[in-house]
Protein backbone atom coordinates (compact mmCIF):
# COMPACT_ATOMS: atom_id res chain seq x y z
CA UNK A 1 0.00 0.00 0.00
CA UNK A 2 3.07 2.22 1.06
CA UNK A 3 4.76 1.42 -2.10
CA UNK A 4 2.28 1.50 -4.76
CA UNK A 5 -0.85 3.50 -3.43
CA UNK A 6 -3.31 1.03 -3.83
CA UNK A 7 -5.33 -1.16 -1.38
CA UNK A 8 -6.87 -5.01 -1.73
CA UNK A 9 -10.36 -4.25 -2.25
CA UNK A 10 -12.37 -7.41 -1.80
CA UNK A 11 -16.50 -7.50 -2.73
CA UNK A 12 -19.00 -10.49 -1.00
CA UNK A 13 -22.20 -10.74 -2.51
CA UNK A 14 -24.75 -12.40 -0.61
CA UNK A 15 -28.10 -13.29 -1.65
CA UNK A 16 -30.53 -14.41 0.52
CA UNK A 17 -30.97 -14.79 4.69
CA UNK A 18 -29.17 -18.75 4.79
CA UNK A 19 -27.54 -18.81 8.27
CA UNK A 20 -24.51 -19.94 7.20
CA UNK A 21 -23.81 -18.50 4.19
CA UNK A 22 -24.53 -15.39 5.92
CA UNK A 23 -21.89 -16.27 9.04
CA UNK A 24 -19.44 -17.15 6.05
CA UNK A 25 -19.39 -13.68 4.94
CA UNK A 26 -19.40 -12.44 8.15
CA UNK A 27 -16.05 -14.01 8.60
CA UNK A 28 -14.57 -13.28 5.59
CA UNK A 29 -15.85 -9.38 6.35
CA UNK A 30 -13.97 -9.35 9.59
CA UNK A 31 -10.53 -11.08 7.96
CA UNK A 32 -10.37 -8.17 5.34
CA UNK A 33 -10.48 -5.62 7.90
CA UNK A 34 -8.48 -6.82 10.38
CA UNK A 35 -5.81 -6.93 7.05
CA UNK A 36 -6.74 -3.54 6.00
CA UNK A 37 -8.27 -4.70 3.10
CA UNK A 38 -11.04 -2.56 0.90
CA UNK A 39 -14.31 -4.18 1.63
CA UNK A 40 -17.07 -3.99 -0.05
CA UNK A 41 -20.27 -5.51 0.95
CA UNK A 42 -23.61 -5.91 -1.25
CA UNK A 43 -26.84 -8.00 0.56
CA UNK A 44 -29.53 -9.05 -1.89
CA UNK A 45 -32.62 -9.99 -1.43
CA UNK A 46 -33.69 -13.83 -2.58
CA UNK A 47 -36.11 -12.59 -4.95
CA UNK A 48 -33.93 -11.39 -7.12
CA UNK A 49 -33.69 -12.23 -10.81
CA UNK A 50 -30.61 -13.97 -12.53
CA UNK A 51 -30.59 -10.98 -14.92
CA UNK A 52 -30.35 -8.68 -11.87
CA UNK A 53 -27.85 -10.22 -10.00
CA UNK A 54 -25.31 -10.49 -12.79
CA UNK A 55 -25.81 -6.63 -13.49
CA UNK A 56 -24.82 -6.19 -9.73
CA UNK A 57 -21.70 -8.46 -10.79
CA UNK A 58 -20.85 -6.42 -13.43
CA UNK A 59 -20.94 -3.06 -11.77
CA UNK A 60 -17.85 -4.65 -8.84
CA UNK A 61 -16.29 -5.41 -12.43
CA UNK A 62 -16.24 -2.27 -13.29
CA UNK A 63 -15.06 -0.62 -9.69
CA UNK A 64 -11.56 -0.11 -9.90
CA UNK A 65 -11.01 -0.30 -6.01
CA UNK A 66 -12.62 -4.07 -6.14
CA UNK A 67 -9.54 -6.27 -6.89
CA UNK A 68 -11.35 -9.91 -6.08
CA UNK A 69 -15.47 -10.55 -6.51
CA UNK A 70 -16.97 -13.30 -4.29
CA UNK A 71 -20.46 -14.29 -4.64
CA UNK A 72 -21.29 -16.82 -2.04
CA UNK A 73 -22.93 -20.01 -2.86
CA UNK A 74 -25.29 -21.63 -3.00
CA UNK A 75 -27.45 -19.26 -4.67
CA UNK A 76 -31.38 -19.91 -3.12
CA UNK A 77 -33.31 -19.96 -6.29
CA UNK A 78 -33.25 -22.83 -8.58
CA UNK A 79 -34.43 -20.39 -11.56
CA UNK A 80 -30.38 -18.88 -10.96
CA UNK A 81 -28.16 -20.62 -13.20
CA UNK A 82 -24.69 -20.42 -10.79
CA UNK A 83 -22.09 -21.22 -13.46
CA UNK A 84 -24.29 -18.14 -15.52
CA UNK A 85 -23.55 -15.91 -12.49
CA UNK A 86 -19.70 -16.85 -11.81
CA UNK A 87 -18.86 -16.65 -15.61
CA UNK A 88 -19.87 -12.80 -15.51
CA UNK A 89 -16.68 -12.14 -12.97
CA UNK A 90 -14.37 -11.44 -15.08
CA UNK A 91 -11.01 -13.68 -14.78
CA UNK A 92 -9.25 -10.90 -13.52
CA UNK A 93 -10.86 -10.52 -10.36
CA UNK A 94 -12.16 -14.14 -9.87
CA UNK A 95 -11.15 -14.40 -6.29
CA UNK A 96 -12.57 -17.90 -5.60
CA UNK A 97 -10.30 -19.41 -8.80
CA UNK A 98 -13.48 -21.15 -9.83
CA UNK A 99 -13.55 -19.26 -13.47
CA UNK A 100 -12.62 -21.76 -16.51
CA UNK A 101 -9.33 -20.28 -17.36
CA UNK A 102 -8.10 -20.35 -13.39
CA UNK A 103 -9.54 -24.03 -13.70
CA UNK A 104 -7.74 -24.74 -16.61
CA UNK A 105 -4.25 -23.02 -15.78
CA UNK A 106 -4.39 -24.83 -12.20
CA UNK A 107 -4.79 -28.38 -14.02
CA UNK A 108 -2.14 -27.94 -17.43
CA UNK A 109 1.22 -28.78 -16.77
CA UNK A 110 3.41 -25.62 -17.44
CA UNK A 111 1.73 -22.44 -18.91
CA UNK A 112 0.67 -19.30 -17.44
CA UNK A 113 -0.34 -20.16 -13.41
CA UNK A 114 -3.75 -19.41 -12.75
CA UNK A 115 -4.31 -15.83 -11.17
CA UNK A 116 -6.08 -17.64 -7.98
CA UNK A 117 -6.20 -20.69 -6.64
CA UNK A 118 -9.44 -22.36 -5.14
CA UNK A 119 -9.57 -21.09 -1.51
CA UNK A 120 -10.15 -24.75 0.02
CA UNK A 121 -7.74 -26.90 -1.61
CA UNK A 122 -5.34 -23.78 -1.38
CA UNK A 123 -5.58 -24.23 2.09
CA UNK A 124 -5.13 -27.24 2.27
CA UNK A 125 -1.44 -27.34 0.56
CA UNK A 126 -0.86 -24.65 2.72
CA UNK A 127 -1.35 -26.97 5.91
CA UNK A 128 0.72 -29.79 4.41
CA UNK A 129 3.86 -27.26 3.47
CA UNK A 130 4.01 -25.68 6.84
CA UNK A 131 3.87 -28.88 8.47
CA UNK A 132 7.11 -29.31 6.07
CA UNK A 133 5.54 -32.82 4.51
CA UNK A 134 6.59 -33.30 0.87
CA UNK A 135 3.62 -35.52 -0.64
CA UNK A 136 6.52 -36.18 -3.59
CA UNK A 137 5.51 -40.32 -4.49
CA UNK A 138 2.73 -40.98 -1.70
CA UNK A 139 -0.19 -42.45 -2.49
CA UNK A 140 -3.17 -39.76 -2.13
CA UNK A 141 -6.83 -40.05 -1.63
CA UNK A 142 -9.00 -37.40 -2.49
CA UNK A 143 -13.03 -38.33 -1.20
CA UNK A 144 -15.29 -35.93 -3.40
CA UNK A 145 -15.07 -35.02 -6.71
CA UNK A 146 -17.08 -31.12 -6.28
CA UNK A 147 -15.57 -28.36 -8.76
CA UNK A 148 -14.69 -26.13 -5.61
CA UNK A 149 -12.48 -28.72 -3.32
CA UNK A 150 -12.03 -32.27 -4.74
CA UNK A 151 -10.87 -31.49 -8.67
CA UNK A 152 -9.01 -28.94 -7.78
CA UNK A 153 -7.53 -30.50 -4.66
CA UNK A 154 -6.98 -34.31 -6.90
CA UNK A 155 -4.78 -31.46 -9.27
CA UNK A 156 -2.38 -29.39 -7.07
CA UNK A 157 -1.44 -33.01 -5.26
CA UNK A 158 -0.49 -34.51 -8.82
CA UNK A 159 1.26 -31.15 -8.94
CA UNK A 160 3.25 -31.84 -6.32
CA UNK A 161 4.32 -35.14 -7.42
CA UNK A 162 1.80 -37.32 -5.55
CA UNK A 163 0.02 -40.55 -6.76
CA UNK A 164 -3.90 -39.10 -6.37
CA UNK A 165 -6.79 -41.12 -6.35
CA UNK A 166 -10.38 -39.95 -6.45
CA UNK A 167 -12.99 -41.39 -4.85
CA UNK A 168 -16.66 -40.77 -4.74
CA UNK A 169 -20.34 -41.42 -4.40
CA UNK A 170 -19.89 -44.15 -6.71
CA UNK A 171 -16.58 -45.66 -5.81
CA UNK A 172 -16.70 -49.71 -5.03
CA UNK A 173 -15.29 -50.43 -1.53
CA UNK A 174 -13.67 -47.09 -0.57
CA UNK A 175 -12.13 -48.49 2.70
CA UNK A 176 -9.87 -50.08 0.55
CA UNK A 177 -8.35 -47.07 -1.37
CA UNK A 178 -8.33 -44.89 1.98
CA UNK A 179 -6.25 -48.02 3.92
CA UNK A 180 -3.25 -47.45 1.45
CA UNK A 181 -3.20 -44.08 1.57
CA UNK A 182 -0.48 -41.38 2.87
CA UNK A 183 -2.87 -38.59 2.49
CA UNK A 184 -7.00 -38.64 2.99
CA UNK A 185 -8.73 -35.41 2.16
CA UNK A 186 -12.05 -35.69 3.11
CA UNK A 187 -14.40 -33.48 1.15
CA UNK A 188 -17.56 -35.37 0.73
CA UNK A 189 -20.14 -33.73 2.90
CA UNK A 190 -20.91 -36.54 4.92
CA UNK A 191 -20.57 -36.62 8.52
CA UNK A 192 -18.14 -38.93 10.47
CA UNK A 193 -17.85 -40.60 6.88
CA UNK A 194 -14.28 -41.76 6.40
CA UNK A 195 -13.69 -44.05 9.40
CA UNK A 196 -10.67 -43.97 12.05
CA UNK A 197 -10.06 -47.88 11.76
CA UNK A 198 -10.10 -47.52 7.59
CA UNK A 199 -6.74 -45.09 8.04
CA UNK A 200 -3.40 -46.38 7.69
CA UNK A 201 -1.05 -45.90 10.50
CA UNK A 202 0.81 -42.46 10.43
CA UNK A 203 -1.86 -41.19 7.70
CA UNK A 204 -1.73 -37.04 7.20
CA UNK A 205 -5.91 -36.78 6.94
CA UNK A 206 -7.45 -33.27 5.76
CA UNK A 207 -10.87 -32.84 6.76
CA UNK A 208 -12.57 -30.59 4.69
CA UNK A 209 -15.90 -31.16 5.96
CA UNK A 210 -18.35 -29.28 8.31
CA UNK A 211 -21.43 -31.05 9.12
CA UNK A 212 -23.74 -30.60 11.88
CA UNK A 213 -24.71 -33.73 14.25
CA UNK A 214 -28.12 -34.07 16.40
CA UNK A 215 -26.76 -33.43 20.25
CA UNK A 216 -28.72 -32.84 23.23
CA UNK A 217 -25.78 -31.77 25.63
CA UNK A 218 -25.26 -29.03 23.39
CA UNK A 219 -27.52 -26.11 24.12
CA UNK A 220 -28.30 -25.52 20.38
CA UNK A 221 -28.94 -29.34 19.92
CA UNK A 222 -26.00 -30.12 17.52
CA UNK A 223 -22.00 -30.06 17.31
CA UNK A 224 -20.01 -29.81 14.00
CA UNK A 225 -18.34 -32.68 12.93
CA UNK A 226 -16.10 -33.15 10.27
CA UNK A 227 -16.02 -35.76 7.13
CA UNK A 228 -13.86 -37.96 9.23
CA UNK A 229 -14.87 -39.58 12.46
CA UNK A 230 -12.35 -37.47 13.88
CA UNK A 231 -11.63 -39.02 17.76
CA UNK A 232 -11.20 -42.96 16.09
CA UNK A 233 -8.99 -41.08 13.49
CA UNK A 234 -6.52 -38.97 15.65
CA UNK A 235 -5.31 -42.49 17.23
CA UNK A 236 -4.35 -43.67 13.94
CA UNK A 237 -3.35 -40.43 12.47
CA UNK A 238 -0.06 -38.95 11.72
CA UNK A 239 -1.61 -35.62 11.30
CA UNK A 240 -5.36 -34.52 11.24
CA UNK A 241 -6.98 -30.93 11.22
CA UNK A 242 -10.18 -30.18 13.78
CA UNK A 243 -13.44 -29.52 12.90
CA UNK A 244 -13.99 -26.64 13.30
CA UNK A 245 -11.09 -24.73 13.63
CA UNK A 246 -8.94 -26.61 11.06
CA UNK A 247 -9.59 -25.92 7.38
CA UNK A 248 -11.88 -23.38 7.77
CA UNK A 249 -9.65 -20.77 8.57
CA UNK A 250 -7.15 -21.47 6.02
CA UNK A 251 -10.05 -20.84 3.14
CA UNK A 252 -9.89 -17.19 4.69
CA UNK A 253 -6.56 -17.24 4.40
CA UNK A 254 -6.25 -18.18 1.06
CA UNK A 255 -9.13 -15.98 0.46
CA UNK A 256 -6.99 -12.68 1.19
CA UNK A 257 -4.15 -14.21 -0.34
CA UNK A 258 -5.99 -14.52 -3.66
CA UNK A 259 -7.21 -10.76 -3.02
CA UNK A 260 -3.61 -9.64 -2.50
CA UNK A 261 -2.58 -11.75 -5.67
CA UNK A 262 -5.59 -10.13 -7.75
CA UNK A 263 -4.44 -6.61 -6.38
CA UNK A 264 -0.57 -6.98 -7.55
CA UNK A 265 -1.84 -8.62 -11.32
CA UNK A 266 -3.93 -5.41 -11.45
CA UNK A 267 -0.63 -3.30 -11.57
CA UNK A 268 1.66 -5.48 -12.83
CA UNK A 269 3.04 -7.29 -9.99
CA UNK A 270 4.20 -10.70 -9.76
CA UNK A 271 1.66 -13.40 -8.02
CA UNK A 272 2.85 -14.52 -4.97
CA UNK A 273 3.23 -18.70 -5.51
CA UNK A 274 0.92 -21.75 -4.11
CA UNK A 275 3.31 -24.14 -3.97
CA UNK A 276 6.83 -23.33 -2.01
CA UNK A 277 10.17 -25.01 -3.18
CA UNK A 278 10.07 -28.75 -1.99
CA UNK A 279 13.66 -28.78 -1.11
CA UNK A 280 12.53 -27.23 2.36
CA UNK A 281 10.56 -30.27 3.19
CA UNK A 282 11.31 -32.56 5.20
CA UNK A 283 12.24 -36.29 4.49
CA UNK A 284 8.95 -37.66 5.30
CA UNK A 285 8.66 -41.56 4.97
CA UNK A 286 5.62 -43.12 4.04
CA UNK A 287 5.15 -44.72 7.43
CA UNK A 288 4.26 -41.22 9.21
CA UNK A 289 4.28 -43.44 12.40
CA UNK A 290 6.85 -41.08 14.36
CA UNK A 291 4.91 -38.12 13.49
CA UNK A 292 3.39 -35.97 16.18
CA UNK A 293 -0.21 -35.93 16.95
CA UNK A 294 -2.08 -32.99 16.64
Amino acid sequence: KKTHKITPGLATVLVGNRTDSATYVKFKKRAAKEVGFHSVDVKLDEKITEEELIKEVEKLAADPAVHGILVQLPLPKEEITEHKVLAAIPVEKDVDGFCAMNIGNLCLRGGDPPLAVPCTPAGCVELIQRSEIDPKGMDAVVVGRSNIVGMPMAHLLMSMDATVTVCHSRTKDIKSYISKADIVVAACGRAEYVKGDWLKKGAIVIDVGINSKPDKTRKRGYRLVGDVEFDAAKKVAGYITPVPGGVGPMTIAMLLKNTLNLARHSIGLNRLPLRQDRSQYADVSSDQSNVKKE
